[in-house]
């Protein structure tokens, strides 16, 4: 049987496939999956689920798939989703070269290539003891030589029971950042801007957090649907689509060309190419005490969902390799 092929990639599917499993009435069990079909190859269908999460189902377990009509957009709007579930978002649009789970929390590292890709996401239950999952953040932070962080929600249970730890928010110019979300309305493209799915060398140049820039298109370019925005040869930003949702990010101006606009035309055409791309609604991270980045995006109805800090143990913690 072939039930679906590269033909059908973009599409909306729904897969039936075998558990390998019984079921309650002893018979087999089966186990339904629906999403955006994004990947295909002999073994496998890769079907991205509304989260962004990906689902790998082996073709020979599969007893039914097809093609099934466009879901029904903005089935909840951005401020209705809860922090846990968009950190788990945001992490999948920023990906990390190295992640292993810890229950629900994510452990992350890139070689120090900022502060998304390098740090515990921490959502929901670490599946283990508290004190034994602080020593597994700093345990595998040692495994790939980054400084032990958590990313953990303002205000959040999380939050204090890190802070009642001793742990401390870092101790550099971005200890955090404010998360805002939108509904994304209809945005007609620029056609001056151009829109490629990996970062040219130029990209990266303007970027200017890049030191290893295999790591940077490691993380940059991991996401299976990303783009990477070029206006004039002066703006540049990077758009990423994961499920129903858009990331924006590394929106920079040559400062000799600000004021004239750029960033807001490449702003609009990111947001044209998400909803190409299936997305109804878009985020962002952006520093509380950024006011020219916040009032560039408050027109297009970005407003605060959460706030985020990374937070470190005490110092007299830390190994001495990573002070």
């Amino acid at each position: 049987m072939n039930p679906l092929g590269t033909d059908d990639v973009g599409q909306r599917v729904t897969v039936r496939a075998l558990t390998g499993r019984l079921g309650p009435t002893g018979g087999p069990q089966f186990t339904d999956t629906v999403g955006r079909l994004v990947r295909v190859d002999e073994e496998h269908l890769a079907i991205e689920r509304r989260d962004g999460s990906i689902t790998h189902v082996e073709r020979a377990a599969i007893v039914a798939a097809k093609r099934i009509p466009g879901r029904p957009r903005r089935s909840r709007p951005a401020h209705g989703v809860g922090a846990d579930d968009l950190l788990r978002i945001t992490s999948r649009g920023w990906p990390a070269v190295h992640s292993e789970p810890l229950g629900e929390w994510e452990l992350r590292a890139a070689g120090g290539f900022t502060g998304r890709a390098n740090s515990a996401a921490v959502h929901g239950d670490p599946g283990l003891p508290f004190a034994e999952a602080l020593k597994a953040i700093v345990a595998f932070a040692e495994r790939h030589a980054i400084a032990p962080a958590a990313q953990v929600v303002v205000g959040s249970p999380w939050h204090g029971r890190f802070l009642d730890a001793g742990w401390e928010p870092l101790r550099t110019s971005r200890p955090g950042a404010i998360v805002q979300v939108a509904d994304i309305g209809a945005h007609e493209p620029d056609p001056a801007v151009t829109i490629t799915s990996r970062a040219s060398e130029e990209w990266l140049a303007r970027y200017g957090r890049v030191e290893d820039p295999a790591i940077a298109r490691a993380v940059l370019e991991g996401p299976e649907r990303v783009g990477f925005a070029t206006l004039e040869g002066s703006a540049i930003g990077r758009v990423v689509v994961t499920g129903e949702w858009a990331g924006l990010a590394a929106v920079e101006v040559d400062p000799a060309e600000r004021r004239r606009g750029l960033a807001r035309r490449l702003v609009t055409s990111c947001l044209a190419w998400a909803v190409g791309q299936g997305a109804d609604k878009a985020y962002l991270q952006v520093m509380r005490d950024n006011l020219p980045a916040r009032q560039l995006y408050a027109p297009f109805g970005f407003a605060t969902h959460h706030e985020y800090l990374y937070l470190q143990p005490p110092r007299i913690a830390l190994p001495s390799a990573v002070e």
